[in-house]
């Protein structure tokens, strides 16, 4: 396949209704009002030349290469500033915009270093292109520009004057090159909001700086690589691409860290990945992309890899490097013999939100028609199943209710457990530009996250809630919001059932309920959270967003559904700019959800024991299926170190690492007869395995991703399987193995199996999606063009459903042996486990897992900026870095769970959510002591680590 090549209208779209028409070079072209005369060109494929204007960014005019002339007025205005006219005339070449364009563009040569043939941008440079375009041929005014590295007098390079920033691991900035242009000056502030970059100096002096003359990895820059991507030149470019050279062929992709779903070009030479390019088509992203899918692609080519199938007897034994028919074999053959020996119920698997959809839905199909039972479950479990149970009871479905760019309407933003720049940065970045653009903003979150306070933008209100209270906080909003007469009635009445809401509304009105009466739960103050309700009810559009600080609490699914009616109450649903919007943590979680990952529901979240949709699935598989739910992720657990289930197939999860209460989950998984870990890398969980097959990463497979808004986006294979097989091939050779027979060509006849029984899915299939690059679900007959925007005119259940959210204080309590509060969260470079962004220069932003602790709490404990502390809690204890900070309030504290030595799921507990069994990541009571370094256990758990990661030497070739 050719490189794909997109069309840059220099200025972004107009969003306005009413149509301009005009001429340009004598064509006749309408447009929308306020478009500029730039794009209207472009429209009708007229490429005025440019070296500032991207339509990634507002117009600027400094380049003033597109000049034009229109008729009747005097000058050459820019055509990137000039916007469209009625009836106005346009030329866009005529001998004196000729002159003046090769003017420009000789000034700017004759201050440029002529190095093209060894320059990493050769061949995409646009300054070398535009001055083709312009037809320049001399430079009148020489080449000895003060930006050049000349030679000093002693015939040596000149390195004192702009000498290149290589501080960054992923790109070099070469200021040598910069023609002060801006655009990654304008990308970091306007598409990115980080206003890391400006340009200092004046004249010959003039350059890009990030920050006060830092260098980037010094500067706030979070290497989103917007700038990068915006620059016309090699000021700014990818150290894969001055490595590797220019690419070849592309493709575009999807992009598999978490639940934003951004689509990506990737750039190859053969099968050699040159770089990941935001397309800027992506419904999800826009061309836009933070650190994790721009540039932590490098663990796909990792030594770490696995790329051969490995068996053993004993997880002391060392791993025996075998072919994948053997492998299979030996996996098929141990889970028979348990079969046999215990049951058809003792052995299950985990299905993966890292896999494609194809892969998942093959998962839940071999364990509900191969193994015979339906002990499926998904990280989903331990991440968002309380969103599944809560939104299906309030609105009859369980996912978000609207599109990323619904956030372009909303007048207020209310964000509570969840920290978007951090976790899903370009959602972050979209919703910061909102905000500049004037919309409110309300926190509810434990610590001061960079959401609240950040450059140009500001929470209106921030409510820093003690970890545990999120219910109290939500019905103390409810109880304003009634109590003040801010319910939106009409909305209510028809959209919603009214005996019910007038239950809750008598509920939620108790004075217990009121921001003064929670106080003493939640820490707010009462004037806080009765501003925040009055913003919320009558600032205008009003959206949540809410993520895993909502969800892994005992109380989770209440939550959630609390959230639901506080955007029943105001009418906060089925419009642009309104809804509540779960933010999903992995790049598949939603369509690991989707395909039927949990024990009691097949794909499109239907149960098991329902009689007409187990025919269905009967028919369709040709075997009898089991009615009866599954165990859980937990149950397996349990029912493990009980004796009852003795298999697990686990696929492209770690869950020694993720799940909580981690000496429980290695019992568990140590008595087990037979663990097959698929993945890319030996994971923790692998410590326990008996087989191991060699997983492939998305650049090597096909599929479907669903990320956080029901958008179903295809994946695309860019290079072979470094292992041999698609992670689906290596499932259907075991199912086949176990006595099933299936005859998969390729993944998108699995799509249209799993489209053909899930109605959700009905309109979609590959290619619809090759053709209008993706589909938000349900897409059927009723939405053939999938929905957007969901509950428009009444909701999948009828009627909204109000459910009564008692507060229930969780059974984590703090004491004298344990005072602070542990909560748990991400950060930007790294992503889950680590598993990926490890395995990449992105550790060198985040090395490990620390601690952050109030300074009062800190001093309290003799502890400084960066000792080793002690955190033990009832379950476990671990040793981790002090970083003192009043980010987090006094009585809290808070660390990630990025690195498995850290052991940060040592000291989580196995309280859970009481409708899902989510744990209760949010919420541990803990002591923080000083400590002179590692546990015993952390101690025990790397020389085991190490130990079974061993791989017996091959057997020397027969003489």
């Amino acid at each position: 396949m050719a490189l794909i090549k997109e069309t840059d209208f220099g200025t972004p779209a107009s969003r306005s209704e009413t149509l301009v028409t005009l001429t340009i070079d004598g064509k006749s072209v309408t447009v929308p009002e306020g478009t500029s005369i730039m794009r209207a060109a472009m429209e009708i494929g007229v490429e005025i030349p440019k070296l500032c204007a991207t339509d990634m960014v507002k117009s600027f005019g400094s380049c003033r290469l597109c000049v034009i002339e229109i008729e009747g007025r005097n000058g050459a205005p820019a055509s990137c500033t000039t916007p469209v006219a009625p009836g106005i005339s346009v030329k866009t070449l005529t001998p004196r915009v000729d002159a003046i364009r090769r003017g420009i563009m000789e000034l700017y040569i004759s201050d440029h270093p002529l190095d093209c043939l060894t320059c990493a941008a050769n061949g995409d440079c646009e300054l070398q292109s535009m001055a083709g375009a312009v037809g320049l041929r001399e430079v009148r005014y020489g080449y000895d520009g003060k930006n050049h590295v000349f030679a000093r007098n002693d015939g040596k390079p000149n390195e004192e004057w702009l000498p290149k920033d290589q501080s960054n691991p992923y790109f070099t900035y070469d200021p040598s090159k910069c023609i002060v242009c801006n655009r990654c000056v304008r990308a970091c502030s306007e598409v990115q909001g980080q206003f890391a970059l400006t340009i200092e100096g004046r004249g010959f002096d003039s350059r890009v700086s990030p920050g006060v003359h830092e260098a980037f990895m010094e500067s706030e820059c979070v290497s989103c690589g917007a700038c990068v991507q915006a620059c016309p030149t090699a000021t700014l470019v990818e150290n894969s691409v001055i490595a590797i050279g220019q690419p070849e062929h592309s493709d575009v992709t999807t992009c598999a860290y978490c639940g934003v779903g951004c689509a990506f070009k990737a750039e190859m030479r053969g099968e050699e990945i040159v770089r990941m390019v935001p397309w800027k088509d992506g419904k999800a992203n826009h061309g836009h992309s933070c650190i994790k899918g721009r540039f932590a692609y490098g663990y796909a080519l990792h030594r770490d890899r696995v790329l051969s199938p490995m068996i053993r007897e004993k997880v002391t034994d060392p791993w025996r490097e075998v072919s994948w028919e053997e492998a299979i074999s030996y996996a098929a053959s141990r889970f028979k013999a348990i079969q046999e020996k215990y049951g058809r119920l003792a052995v299950g698997g985990i299905t993966s939100s890292r896999c494609t959809c194809e892969e998942t839905y093959l998962m839940q199909k071999i364990i509900r028609s191969g193994f015979g039972n339906n002990n499926v479950d998904t990280c989903a479990r331990v991440c968002h199943s309380p969103t599944g149970y809560g939104l299906s009871q309030a609105f009859g479905t369980s996912a978000g209710t609207q599109d990323f760019d619904s956030v372009e309407g909303a007048d207020v933003i209310l964000i509570i457990g969840c920290n978007p720049t951090d976790a899903h940065p370009v959602v972050g970045s979209q919703i910061k530009k909102r905000l500049r653009e004037g919309a409110k903003l309300i926190v509810v979150d434990p610590r001061r996250t960079e959401m609240v306070r950040t450059p140009y933008i500001e929470a209106a209100f921030h409510l820093p809630l003690k970890p545990g209270t999120n219910v109290a906080i939500v019905t103390a909003l409810a109880h304003v919001i009634v109590t003040e007469g801010l319910v939106n009635e009409e909305f209510v009445q028809t959209r919603c059932e009214w005996d019910e809401y007038q239950d809750w509304a008598a509920f939620v009105s108790e004075e217990r309920n009121s921001p003064e009466a929670v106080e003493q739960y939640t820490g707010v103050p009462a004037h806080l959270v009765r501003g925040a309700a009055r913003l919320y009810a009558t600032g205008g559009n009003a959206t949540i967003y809410y993520g895993l600080g909502v969800t892994e609490h005992s109380q989770g699914s209440t939550t959630v559904m609390a959230i639901a009616n506080l955007a029943m109450a105001t009418g906060n649903l089925g419009r642009k700019g309104v809804g509540v919007n779960p933010l999903r943590g992995q790049n598949n979680v939603q369509g690991s959800c989707d395909m039927g990952s949990f024990p009691h529901e097949y794909p499109g979240y239907r149960h098991v024991s329902n009689d007409d949709t187990r025919e269905l699935f009967e028919k369709a598989w040709g075997v009898d299926l089991d009615p009866e739910p599954g165990l859980r992720i937990p149950n397996m657990f349990d029912a493990a170190v009980e004796g009852r289930f003795k298999g697990l197939y686990v696929q492209g999860e770690d869950i020694l690492q993720s799940d909580p209460d981690i000496k429980h989950v290695s019992a568990g998984l140590g008595a087990l007869d037979c663990l097959i870990v698929q993945d890319l890398f030996l994971n923790e969980t692998a410590n326990y395995a008996h087989v191991f097959l060699p997983g492939a990463s998305f650049l090597e497979k096909d599929g479907v991703f669903i990320n956080a808004e029901r958008r179903v986006q295809r994946v695309r294979k860019v290079m072979s399987p470094k292992a041999g097989y698609a992670d689906w091939q290596a499932t259907q050779m075991l199912a086949n193995a176990m006595g099933c027979d299936w005859d998969y060509k390729h993944p998108s006849e699995i799509w249209a199996e799993m489209a053909s029984l899930t109605p959700p899915f009905a309109g979609i299939s590959y290619e619809k999606l090759d053709e209008v690059g993706s589909v938000q679900w349900p897409c059927n007959d009723a939405t053939p063009e999938g929905m957007p925007i969901m509950h428009i005119d009444g909701f999948a259940r009828g009627k909204g459903k109000f459910v009564i959210t008692e507060y229930v204080p969780t059974d984590e309590r703090t004491g004298p042996r344990f005072p602070l509060l542990l909560t748990t969260g991400r950060i930007l470079s790294q992503y889950n486990v680590g598993a990926q962004t490890r395995r990449t220069e992105n550790s060198q932003w985040h090395p490990e897992d620390v601690l952050e602790i109030h300074p009062h709490d800190a001093e309290l404990r003799g502890v400084r900026d960066g000792d080793w502390v002690r955190v033990q809690s009832r379950a476990g204890e671990t040793t981790l870095h002090a970083k003192i900070t009043d980010r987090v309030a006094p009585g809290v504290v808070y660390t990630t769970f990025h690195h498995p030595l850290c052991q940060t799921n040592v000291v989580t507990t196995d309280n859970s959510d009481w409708a899902t069994n989510c744990p209760e990541y949010k919420v541990t009571a803990v002591q923080v002591s000083p400590s002179n370094g590692p546990t015993e256990w952390q101690e025990r758990y790397r020389a085991m680590a190490e130990n079974s990661r061993r791989i017996e030497a091959p057997a020397p070739p027969a003489e």
